[in-house]
């Protein structure tokens, strides 16, 4: 049988019929018929080859003819490309349009030809899909405005919105919700009918309401339905699409809206309510990691550290060098980088803690002026080490895989590295009680705590217990260093931006209550945010250090107060 094959590849039905012509006039050549009947016969099948030839330029040339367009370096003109080429079919659609939209779609105005350029470099023409073996030096991008980028996602979510991947198929419904192309509503119709995944589904529901919403010869029911369902989807880009709305809709429609947009006002006003509420979760979170070992160091102590800081400072510190070896030389291991860090920044900081408090610390109990003073001046020689070995600069952390990007649930969005650390700070918070309460040396911490002269008298070696508990706070701040190293820079200066923050947290929870804590970070955390969108965030510090300062006039030993604790000079 003969076959008729475009240059490029395609088959087309009327080139058939020019073929049957032919072997029909082959046909009557064989058969043994009158002269006069050959000729009838010849002629028939000529003028058919004719009729079927001559359609080839019309019906082969639409695609090329709307691709051409693009040369014409004229919006109208490529807007009417994008439509034609859209609605054609063809399925050289989607690379074309998808080419156009991140600026792939070369043209050359002086040869009238079109280019696809690929990621690799390398570039195809756009009607024959061939690789083409020489691009004009004068081929440019063809030139979008943000009308004709609507156009263009639009005329891509048409594309997409029968592909087989539900993923993609949401992802095109979405972008037809938002150019609202009224263009595309018979295909979302039929969409919409054959969808059986229940996402997917909502969202051609979706799709079909804002299209319909906006149509000019939609009918009151059908705008009606639209609002219902544009309303249950009720976010902002629901807002924005109802505020739009133009004026002069029928009364029941406009009534409808505007009781819509006062539903998803409430409601968004409320899922704002739950984002502060997570903000404040998570900055109470921070507060508590980094105030934790002070309060056990201030509890049992009476030490006021001005160093703890840089004892958060070195955690982070440890962090960055365990990454960076692991980058050198595992790059694999790199998503098990922190718990490599966590033990390594408990132990490196905590066993600076101890030798601080034997070599200095121990000298100045009794002298909490002093204390302060010293614990000052060896925050500034810290700094001044950690400058020297890794410079003044911020220096580069990486968020492991499991601890990167972010998830909504509802209108608010969480993300994972934030959640970890609330999740982490609990876990140290239940790890501490349960090692105060259940440990030999938790036992003599809360009786040091208590009463340090009964302490002693009953055999406990105090001097011990306080080597061992600065050690602890201290690791703990290590360890705090680590979870930070995620969230903020990792920098000299680090500790400096949490120790008056933790001091606060410490004496408005109670001195050596860890549950005082707990409050008192959680509590300060949710204040600071709560406050910052109505007075900023320098002016929300403020008011809460006043407002600190005037519980502790009626408060002084703060939230939760120790009972029994010896109040010693």
């Amino acid at each position: 049988m003969l076959r008729f094959v475009r240059n490029d590849g395609f088959t087309f039905p009327h080139l058939r019929k020019a073929a049957a012509a032919a072997a029909f006039l082959h046909l009557c050549r064989g058969c043994h018929v009158s002269f006069s009947l050959f000729h009838r016969c010849r002629a028939a099948a000529v003028a058919l080859m004719l009729v079927a030839l001559s359609s080839v330029p019309v019906l082969a040339g639409a695609f090329e003819d709307a691709v051409g367009k693009f040369t014409a370096d004229d919006f109208s003109d490529t807007r009417e490309a994008v439509a034609a080429i859209a609605s054609s079919g063809d399925p050289r659609a989607f690379a074309i349009i998808s080419a156009l939209q991140d600026e792939r779609l070369l043209f050359d105005a002086a040869t009238k030809r079109v280019f696809i350029k690929a990621a690799d470099g390398t570039t195809v023409d756009a009607v024959s899909g061939a690789p083409a073996t020489e691009v004009p030096s004068s081929a440019e991008p063809v030139r979008l405005n943000n009308r004709l980028r609507g156009v263009v996602a639009a005329a891509l979510g048409g594309l997409t919105l029968m592909s087989p991947d539900p993923a993609r198929r949401i992802q095109a419904a979405q972008s037809v919700f938002k150019s609202r192309e009224a263009t595309l509503l018979p295909t979302v119709e039929a969409a919409l009918r054959k969808e059986s995944h229940a996402a997917a589904k909502r969202a051609f529901a979706e799709a079909r309401a804002a299209i319909n919403l906006f149509r000019d010869d939609a009918t009151e029911a059908d705008k009606l339905d639209a609002v219902a369902v544009i309303r249950g989807r009720g976010d902002r880009e629901a807002l924005a699409l109802l505020t739009a709305l133009p004026a002069g809709q029928p009364p029941a429609v406009a009534r409808t809206a505007a009781a819509a947009i006062d539903s998803i006002n409430k409601t968004l006003a409320m899922w704002a309510a739950l984002q502060t509420a997570w903000y404040g979760l998570s900055l109470g979170s921070v507060l508590l990691l980094a105030a934790i070992g002070l309060a056990i160091t201030f509890g049992v102590m009476g030490v006021i550290n001005m160093a703890h800081g840089e004892m958060v400072m070195l955690g982070a510190y440890v962090t960055f060098v365990v990454q960076e070896v692991i980058r050198a030389r595992s790059p694999a291991l790199f998503d098990y980088s922190l718990a490599i860090a966590l033990p390594l920044a408990f132990l490196v900081a905590g066993a600076i803690g101890v030798l601080i408090e034997r070599t200095i610390i121990r000298f100045l109990y009794g002298r909490p002026l002093e204390t302060l003073l010293a614990t000052w001046g060896l925050s500034l020689v810290i700094q001044q080490a950690v400058r020297t070995a890794f410079g003044p600069t911020n220096r580069e952390v990486g968020n492991p895989s499991w601890m990167s990007g972010a998830f909504d649930v509802g209108q608010m969005t969480i993300t994972s590295n934030r959640l970890w650390i609330v999740v982490f700070t609990f876990a140290v918070f239940l790890a501490l009680l349960a090692m105060l309460r259940f440990t030999s040396l938790g036992l003599q911490m809360r009786a040091v705590t208590q009463n340090r002269r009964m302490a002693a008298s009953m055999g406990i070696a105090t001097s011990r217990v306080d080597a061992l508990t600065f050690g602890l706070g201290s690791g703990i701040a290590g360890i705090a260093g680590v979870a930070l190293s995620q969230i903020d820079n990792v920098s000299p200066n680090l500790g400096q931006s949490y120790i008056i923050d933790s001091f606060m947290v410490v004496v408005f929870g109670g001195v050596g209550n860890l549950w005082g804590t707990l409050v008192g970070a959680l509590t300060l955390g949710m204040a600071n945010k709560f406050l910052e969108p109505m007075a900023g965030a320098v002016l929300a510090k403020i008011a809460i250090l006043v407002l600190i300062i005037l519980f502790i006039q009626k408060r002084p030993r703060g939230l939760f107060a120790l009972k029994g604790r010896a109040v010693e000079a």
